[in-house]
This record gives structure tokens, C-alpha cells and sequence, in this order.
């Protein structure tokens, strides 16, 4: 009874494997998908699969799915993901614009201020120095400015000098005095030699206050004195108390600094901003938070051959005596390069040395690199002369990240138009010339399948297993332009 019970449960096992053999049979092989037909995965709302990339390397890209070098999935791209409105433009996602810190500017015209920074020199007015002589030969009597850095003014006594000619020359005017006086106004010739002893005494620089006293009293003075010519300092005192002086000796040096002199060093390629009579600013260390402002008074027709830069002058006003000549101080120069040019942030420029380039925000989170020609750089701007129009938005920041994923997908779209023309491409270049293609009766020669027999053909194999091995085959005897040209 049990073996009956195993005879049937065999029995059946053996029908139900016949009935399935057979099923698989009558339904034949699967179906083949022609190549570049798309399949139920490459469809996305009927949108046709335009190849398949790595998730982690967008630089793996292939026409069909698969795994990528890191064995990852391929992840498809469906037409109408990319923009083709502007070559290089990219969409990106709001979540990854805000993590990358991408950051916009609105283009417009504003006027453009260039600054120019660097150091200066404080130096004297040439034009409010002073040099203070004596004409005649004499000794020095008495000092009243004695030593250096006192501050004069206009008019004050400086010293006091005994000359024997200038005694002699006050005894000449006396007598003069004298005969005219006797002569009476009819003697001309009286009048002529008293002038002509008064100005021997002027031309001595002997003040008028002297000459005048010596009128008075009839009193011949020991010593001239020697005023200040202007109001100043003393930047030099080269004389003592009982010094014999000549004609020549150079007794004092007086400037006048409630005016001064700024020398700044400009480089070659800031000339072209620098223009006189333009506004300059200067600040001091010693004076912390201080500007003083003045202008440029003159341009140096030279450059300087040790530092190759240009010496420019300016001029500051001092009435406070703060500005010290030798002090240094930072100079800022301003100059005016346009005032209406269409400008965009200097951060929001890309500069390669051959081209510069700028990301344009289009809106909906799209982005495209537009080059530009441009202009000066001033106050952080650059002047743009093309490429842009008022009101463009362009990216400040994170743009570098952009622009490389948009030259990443300018080159992908630039491949997959490559392989849209398949294999022509390959085609067109081969040169088949020389390449015999007729039989020996110069007709055309063709393949002719008709009469071949598939049906002891064997297409169960792998693609591997179905290639015809012609390793071991013997063409010696084989006629290759025998009476038929057709070959089966």
C-alpha cells in the first residue's frame, strides 16, 4: 500500500514537470528589446531616458543602465531635465542653493571711484623758504634768535652786525645831508649825491628804521641789524656771537610751514588716474581718526629709477603747525573714472587669464556662465563695456561651483550629440580606397542567404557560445571567384 502511494507521488511529479517543460515550450523564447528602444524603467510621465549616469561621479556616463565604477546604480536623465536655452545652464534645487551659499547681485550704473593708496613723505614749501645773507663783511655784535626751531615772525630782529664799511657809508650820508643843506634847493647837484648815499645804505639792506634814526639824531650806529624776511621757524642757524661774517654766508634758514608740501610715490600702472588738481586725503599715526585733505599740485615728468615709480606733489594747508616735515603719512587718492557705467561686483567675476566670465541667475533656480568684456576695476566694481545690461542678477558667491557643473554639462550634451549620429561617424572616416569589392567578371558581389537551413541551428547557447570559430579552418583551397559571384 505505502509503495503504491510513492508510485503515484512520483507519477505526478513527473506529469507536473512534462506539462511545465512543455508550457515553457509553446511559449517560446522571450522577447528581444531592440537596441535604443525604451523600456517601461525609461519613462518617467512620458519623458524619453537621454542616458544614464553615476551618482557619485557625473563624469560616468553611459547610454544604457547599469553599474558604475563604484558599483552603484546608474541613475537616469530624463529629456527635458536639462536646459537648452543657453548653452551650459543648470538647474539646481533650492535646498542645494541655500547649503552652497549662493548669493546674488542686481547689475546697474553707478559711478566709479578709484582709489589709490600710498605713502608720503611731509616736506617744506620750496616756495616759503628762506635764506637770510649779509652783503657786507662784518662781525656779529649780538644774537637774538640763537637756536634752531624758534619761530620768528615777519620783521623780527635776527642779529646784530658790525661792519667798519657800513660805518663809512653812514658818514658819506651825513656829509651828503649836510651839503645839500648848505646848497640850499638850488643846488641840484646836492640832492643828486644824497640820493645816491641813501641808496648805498638800502642796497646794504640797512633798514628804514635806521636810515630814518640816523636822520633824526645825526648819530652814526655801530651796528646794522639783520630782520626776519618772512614768518617761520628756524630750520638752520649757522652763526654765533662775535663770528665774522662775508657776503655769502648763509646766517639763517627760515620756512613757513602753515603750508606744505606731500611727496607720494605712484606706481606706473595708477598713473593714468592720477590728474592734478584732484582731491587727496592723508592720515597720521600720531593723529588717529584725523583726515587732512588737500590736492595735487604737480606730477614729476619722471619716474624714479630705483622704486619705477612716479613722484607726485601735494599741497595741505598747516595753520596749526600739526603736519611736521619728514613725517610720514598714508595717502589716499581718489579719481573719478565714470559716473554712469554699468557695473557688477568684482567678487562676482571669474578671471582665467584668457576670458572673464560671470553667472547669471535666470530665475526658477537656473543658472548660466555668460562671458563679458570689461573695463576698469574702481571701488570694488568692475565697469562691464559688454555681456550685460542693467538689471541682470548675477552670482556673488559659490559661483565657481556653477560654472563647473555648467562646463560639465555643456561637454556631456557635447558627447551625447556624438553618439546620436551611432556608427556613421566611424564610417566616414574610413578610406576604402584600394578595397576591391566586385568579382572576377567585375559584377557587384553579394551575400545570399536563401538558401541556408536554420532549422538544425542551435540558438539556445550564450552570445559567447553561438561565435564561429575560424581558428582551424584551411583557406588554401577555397575559390573565391569561382563561375557563380554569388556567395552562399
Amino acid at each position: 500500500m505505502m509503495i503504491d502511494k510513492r508510485l503515484k507521488m512520483i507519477a505526478l511529479v513527473v506529469a507536473g514537470t512534462a506539462v511545465g517543460a512543455a508550457l515553457t515550450y509553446l511559449a517560446g523564447p522571450a522577447p528581444q528589446v531592440p537596441d535604443g528602444a525604451p523600456t517601461a524603467s525609461e519613462t518617467k510621465k512620458g519623458k524619453r531616458i537621454l542616458y544614464w549616469k553615476a551618482p557619485m561621479d557625473p563624469n560616468y556616463i553611459s547610454d544604457k543602465p547599469g553599474k558604475s565604477p563604484m558599483g552603484m546604480d546608474l541613475v537616469p536623465v530624463y529629456e527635458g531635465e536639462e536646459e537648452t536655452a543657453e548653452p551650459g545652464t543648470v538647474k539646481i534645487d533650492p535646498v542645494t542653493i541655500q547649503n552652497i551659499g549662493v548669493r546674488t547681485a542686481v547689475v546697474e550704473r553707478r559711478p566709479l571711484k578709484r582709489t589709490i593708496r600710498t605713502i608720503g613723505r611731509v616736506d617744506y614749501d620750496e616756495k616759503r623758504v628762506y635764506h637770510v645773507h649779509t652783503k657786507i663783511e662784518g662781525w656779529v655784535e649780538k644774537l637774538y634768535v640763537d637756536f634752531t626751531g624758534q619761530q620768528v615772525e615777519e620783521g623780527d630782529i635776527l642779529l646784530e652786525i658790525y661792519s667798519p664799511e657800513l660805518v663809512s657809508a653812514q658818514e658819506e650820508y651825513l656829509l651828503a645831508m649836510r651839503y645839500a643843506d648848505a646848497l640850499g634847493k638850488e643846488a641840484a647837484g646836492g640832492d643828486s649825491v644824497l640820493e645816491l648815499s641813501r641808496r648805498r645804505l638800502e642796497l646794504w639792506d640797512v633798514p628804514a628804521h635806521q636810515i630814518e634814526e640816523l636822520e633824526k639824531t645825526g648819530k652814526i650806529m655801530k651796528t646794522l641789524h639783520i630782520h626776519s624776511p618772512a614768518r617761520g621757524i628756524v630750520v638752520k642757524k649757522n652763526v654765533q656771537e662775535g663770528m665774522y661774517v662775508k657776503p655769502g654766508t648763509n646766517l639763517y634758514t627760515i620756512a613757513d610751514i602753515s603750508r606744505v608740501w606731500v611727496y607720494a610715490d605712484i606706481y606706473e600702472y595708477e598713473m593714468p588716474w592720477v590728474k592734478v588738481g584732484q582731491e587727496a586725503e592723508i592720515t597720521l599715526e600720531s593723529y588717529p581718526g584725523r583726515v587732512f585733505r588737500g590736492r595735487v599740485s604737480f606730477i614729476f615728468p619722471f619716474m624714479e629709477p630705483e622704486t619705477r615709480t612716479n613722484k607726485v606733489r601735494l599741497v595741505f594747508d598747516n595753520t596749526d603747525l600739526v603736519l611736521k616735515p619728514d613725517m610720514y603719512a598714508d595717502v589716499v587718492l581718489k579719481s573719478e573714472v565714470s559716473r554712469d557705467a554699468v557695473a557688477v561686483p568684482s567678487e562676482a567675476v571669474l578671471l582665467s587669464g584668457e576670458r572673464s566670465v560671470v553667472v547669471v541667475a535666470k530665475g526658477g533656480g537656473k543658472f548660466a556662465p555668460r562671458e563679458v568684456t570689461l573695463g576698469v576695476e574702481a571701488g570694488g566694481f568692475y565697469e562691464v563695456k559688454e555681456g550685460l545690461d542693467e538689471g541682470d542678477v548675477v552670482v556673488t558667491s559659490a559661483h565657481f561651483l556653477i560654472d563647473s557643473e555648467s562646463r560639465l554639462k555643456e561637454a556631456i550634451s557635447k558627447m551625447l550629440e556624438v553618439k546620436k549620429g551611432g556608427g556613421t561617424e566611424d564610417m566616414e572616416g574610413m578610406d576604402m580606397e584600394g578595397m576591391d569589392m566586385t568579382g572576377p567578371g567585375g559584377e557587384a558581389m553579394e551575400m545570399d542567404h536563401s538558401n541556408m537551413d536554420h532549422s538544425e541551428m542551435d540558438h539556445s547557447g550564450t552570445e559567447a557560445d553561438m561565435a564561429m570559430d575560424h581558428s582551424e579552418m584551411d583557406h588554401s583551397e577555397m575559390d573565391m571567384y569561382g563561375t557563380d559571384s554569388h556567395v552562399h
